[in-house]
């Protein structure tokens, strides 16, 4: 695309000559106009931008800098084209200078990719000019460190924006919302005085009764809006948003591609893009006029606030509503899991509160009962005694008893009710951000998309050439055949993956079972007695690493899973990429869990007729008290893990990092310009942070946490308690890093969580299903009641222990199986938990009456649980309506106000057409007199403006036309005249 001459000669403003462009200053150098973004390139030559085989005029001159002033020696009609002139006091501020793109005698060529990339700048600038936005750069040329170009919307370009967004604004209308009365309302009153102090100190919030009626932006109805000032009208956060808008779609054709910033920015001819942050985030001068970064700082993202209530209002106007959800639903989370951690500390303190009474538990301990118990490897182990395990029982006694099924119970009806509670919320906080009703905003394709695509289409141009076809059509989209490659990369690497999981679990299988026979063997009787501790924590330990690891691997290759499948738009992108990282993620913290629960224990066989592994290794077996107990170490141990190491060391210590490399990376080029240093200014202070890279890692961190809270929740009852305290550390940890960390992103308007509530609907009903299988096969319930009410000679639990153990005869170990160095003398039977028959019946080693009766009471309360759980959770979901009761109402009433407003309006239009006819016919008395009653009927409920109203006279007369709330009257700036109707006429077609 060749550049005209005109739109070659941009201004250039040496921004750090005036005096407002201080750290604080977020406005161009003139201190009105605000930085509403701004883009970053690095220069790669100092002095000259041109190839040596350009020899174009119009590609000599290079445009610096913009900023939508002009000097008086510019043509003024291309200045008004450009959004703008400058006044009289500011034209000696200006300096148009421009710089050679080539230099005689230069040794050193420009390589062209680096000339290209100066073109397409200059054509995607000068697009932007077109689009009414305003540009500013510094005068110098820098040879070291980033190159800014900042960019400001007026308010012909944001009022234009904002209707083509349907961005909602505040009318001057306002009610009053209803106030309930009686004892809800004393209720309600107490209630605000108890949270009063952990309410954050938000300068303008809204506590009072008045609603302010919004609605969608329009120029046509500028004198409904409440509009105070131009300047602050929109905030910072929508100003950002309208631009990002106007560049993701600007058309750079040079790039051969179709739309967008993303695209420049993936071809590297820019480096970053982004709007800047409301200053610096310490609170320097007087409190009163903290800004909203320094309000969020101190009442927000500080450990001190961590019993303050977010303001979450605050934060959507800030970071946009994308970002507000996340922590609303964050918050609303943290919230719910205080009622459960009680809960499970309650259980929790039952299981301490009976251990001592706890008839399992004492027999188990009783060493008269002298319960021999079989070898736990062949050869090297001796038989042992049952009352040596007792601390194993009694500690499995505080997670595994009667209050463990209440409490399973409670647990799949919470995550129910947060889900609802939720859905009120976020509908709630829908009406009150003036969300509803929105429609999605348009997505344009993403770069790698157009890139294969435009492979696509040059292969097929070159076959076209081939064969010599004419008439072929024009390829506008992908079809499955060009991502079938991806699709089976993506099986195959994700089936792989998998396997990989479980090869890590089957590893730390066979470290158990090695590392248990060997201390088995050891002579050391200290090292014998604590084989089972050692093993199960060192196990554990090392899951843990590999989960962390795996971990960080799965979110790479989900990423290039992704890629490979090639997603038009960032929607799709974002979901497949989601539901990738969940699904890997998932398999590798679960797995070690699921293997503990159901699988550890079930295939070791019995003694005579072991199930083996390599080189004749046992499979394990649970403890004796049970393999819940081992559970809870593994989920407690991941749990915590997890949460700390990557709380502490990913998400701290990993951006600190990072920040350092960076700052030593621009230490060595700041170096060679510190004689010209000067205060840095606020875009070099946000560049400095890391870019913001979505919120599917912070997600998917609280998503894995929830799975520990519900799915093996009656395993471990302090998890809710555990969770709580990480998230609350998290939610400020999270806000730290968003105010502080992080550059800021751009205002992203949506209605909810997206995806993430599906996974969580799914993961509620998921762990129904697993907290029943836990109770039901894991621990020890099913048998005790199943023996307390069919096979106990009293009604009790005596005798329970030797009901669960089954008899073997030592004289059937296979060769080699039985002790070596047996020191309990002469043993003719030992015993090992199982229901089978003994060996002197004549159905020897096989399953009993009691194993069948005990698996039919399992399955049967499996679904016993399972449909209790579903129908308490359907009268949970039915009793607690998703929309309020008082949102209803509310619209109701806002839709009815705003039809009134417009009706009106209308009136009041009428109104003036009549009186403006009457004037007319009152100035010609030769003419027709055109009566009101005939000029226009009287304004009713559904009156609409008469064809009759735009004429006058006789058929030949003029006609006469009156414009209600245009918006050259409300803009001194812009008076109406033909060349800027079609000004804005051209800019409304972009």
């Amino acid at each position: 695309m060749q550049i005209p001459a005109s739109e070659d000669k941009i201004p250039v403003v040496d921004s750090a000559s005036s005096p407002q462009g201080s750290a604080e200053c977020l406005c161009f150098s003139d201190g009105r106009r605000k930085v509403d973004y701004v883009l970053v390139f690095h220069p790669r030559r100092h002095g000259s931008v041109r190839s040596p085989t350009s020899t174009s005029i119009s590609q000599d001159r290079l445009s610096i800098v913009s900023n939508g002033n002009f000097p008086p020696a510019v043509d003024p009609d291309a200045a008004a084209e450009r959004g703008g002139g400058i006044q009289a006091g500011e034209a000696a501020n200006v300096g148009e200078v421009f710089m050679e793109l080539g230099v005689e005698g230069l040794k050193e060529p420009t390589e062209p990719a680096d000339h290209e990339m100066h073109l397409i700048r200059q054509e995607f600038e000068a697009n932007l000019l077109e689009a009414g936005l305003e540009i500013e750069r510094d005068k110098e040329f820098k040879t070291h460190g980033p190159s800014f170009t900042r960019l400001h919307a007026p308010w012909p370009v944001l009022c234009r924006e904002a209707e083509f967004l349907k961005i909602k604004v505040p009318t001057k209308t306002s009610y009053e919302l209803k106030e309930e009365k009686g004892f809800g309302s004393s209720m309600i009153k107490v209630w605000k005085k108890l949270k009063q102090p952990f309410q954050p100190k938000v300068p303008h919030q809204e506590h009072d009764r008045n609603k302010v009626l919004s609605h969608c932006f329009s120029r046509d109805k500028l004198h409904l809006y409440n509009i105070t000032s131009k300047d602050t009208f929109f905030d910072n956060a929508t100003r950002g948003r309208i631009v990002y808008e106007i560049l993701r779609r600007t058309v750079c054709v040079r790039t051969c591609q179709t739309i967008g910033i993303s695209s420049l920015i993936a071809n590297g001819v820019y480096d970053s893009a982004f709007p800047l942050h409301d200053g610096d985030y310490k609170v320097i001068g007087h409190i009163e006029e903290k800004s909203d970064r320094q309000v969020l700082h101190e009442e927000w993202a500080r450990y001190s606030a961590f019993y303050k209530y977010q303001p979450i209002d605050l934060v959507r106007k800030y970071f946009g509503e994308k970002i507000g959800l996340y922590f609303a639903w964050l918050g609303v989370y943290t919230q719910l899991l205080i009622p459960a951690s009680i809960v499970g500390i309650i259980v929790f303190g039952y299981g301490v509160a009976t251990v001592d009474t706890n008839i399992p538990s004492q027999e188990m301990c009783d060493e008269s009962l002298n319960f021999t118990m079989c070898p736990l490897c062949d050869g090297a182990c001796d038989f042992w005694h049952l009352s040596t395990a007792c601390g194993t029982a009694r500690a499995s006694h505080l997670f595994d008893n009667p209050a463990t099924v209440f409490f399973a119970i409670f647990m799949s009806l919470w995550a129910v009710l947060f889900l609802e509670h939720w859905k009120r919320r976020q509908i709630s906080l829908s009406f009150s951000w003036d969300l509803t009703g929105i429609e999605d905003d348009e997505e344009h394709p993403r770069p790698r998309y157009e890139t294969i695509l435009l492979q696509k289409r040059q292969r097929k141009q070159k076959q076209k050439k081939k064969k010599k076809k004419k008439n072929e059509t024009v390829i506008e989209k992908l079809t499955w055949k060009d991502r079938l490659p991806g699709y089976f990369i993506n099986v195959s690497s994700i089936l792989f993956m998998f396997g990989l999981t479980f090869s890590a679990v089957f590893g730390v299988i066979i470290y158990r079972i090695t590392v248990s026979a060997l201390m088995a063997m050891s002579p050391d009787p200290e090292t014998k007695s604590n084989v089972r501790v050692t093993v199960t924590a060192t196990a554990v330990i090392i899951n843990l690493v590999v989960i962390l690891i795996l971990d960080e691997i799965y979110g790479a290759v989900a990423l290039w899973l992704t890629e490979l499948e090639i997603p038009k738009t960032e929607t799709n992108f974002e979901e497949r990429l989601i539901l990738k990282a969940f699904l890997l993620k998932f398999m590798n913290a679960y797995a070690p869990i699921f293997y503990v629960a159901f699988f550890k224990g079930r295939f070791a066989g019995r003694p005579g007729n072991y199930v083996y592994v390599f080189n004749g290794y046992r499979m394990e077996e649970c403890a004796p008290g049970g393999c819940l107990i081992e559970l809870c170490i593994q989920l407690s141990i991941i749990m915590l893990g997890k949460q700390l190491i990557q709380n502490n060391i990913f998400e701290i210590g990993i951006p600190k990092l990072k920040k350092l490399v960076r700052a030593i990376k621009d230490k060595g080029s700041a170096e060679t310009e510190i004689e010209d240093e000067r205060p840095p200014k606020q875009w070099n202070l946000d560049y400095a942070l890391a870019p913001f890279e979505g919120l599917t890692p912070e997600y998917m961190e609280m998503i894995i946490q929830f799975g520990f809270v519900s799915l093996f929740v009656a395993s471990f009852p302090l998890a809710p308690l555990f969770a709580l305290l990480n998230n609350v550390i998290e939610i400020r940890l999270d806000a730290k890093k968003f105010v502080t960390e992080l550059r800021r992103p751009v205002a992203v308007r949506a209605k909810d969580i997206g995806i993430w509530y599906n996974i969580l609907s799914g993961m509620g009903k998921f762990s129904v299903i697993i907290n029943a299988f836990v109770i039901s096969f894991t621990s020890d319930f099913i048998p005790r009641l199943v023996y307390q009410y069919m096979f106990s000679q009293t009604g009790t639990m005596h005798g329970f222990i030797d009901h669960t153990l089954s008899y073997f005869n030592v004289s059937n170990f296979k060769p080699g199986a039985a002790p070596h160095n047996s020191q309990h003398g002469d043993i003719t039977f030992c015993r090992y938990k199982d229901y089978r028959e003994p060996p002197w019946s004549q159905d020897a080693y096989t399953f009993s009456k009691q194993y069948w009766c005990v698996l039919a009471a399992r399955l049967a309360f499996v679904i016993l649980f399972q449909n209790l759980v579903m129908s308490l959770s359907l009268v949970v979901a039915w009793v607690i309506p998703d929309v309020p009761k008082t949102i209803v109402e509310q619209l109701k009433r806002e839709k009815k106000l705003l039809v009134d407003l417009f009706l009106k309006e209308e009136k009041e239009k009428f109104q003036l057409i009549q009186s403006l006819f009457t004037k007319e016919a009152t100035k010609h008395p030769g003419g027709q007199v055109v009566q009101p009653s005939q000029a226009a009927p009287l304004p009713g409920r559904y009156s609409t403006l008469p064809p009759g109203a735009t004429q006058t006279g006789d058929g030949g007369g003029s006609r006469v036309r009156c414009r209600a709330a245009s918006f050259s009257q409300f803009s001194r700036k812009f008076p109406p005249s033909p060349r800027n109707e079609n000004e804005n006429s051209r800019h409304t077609a972009v």
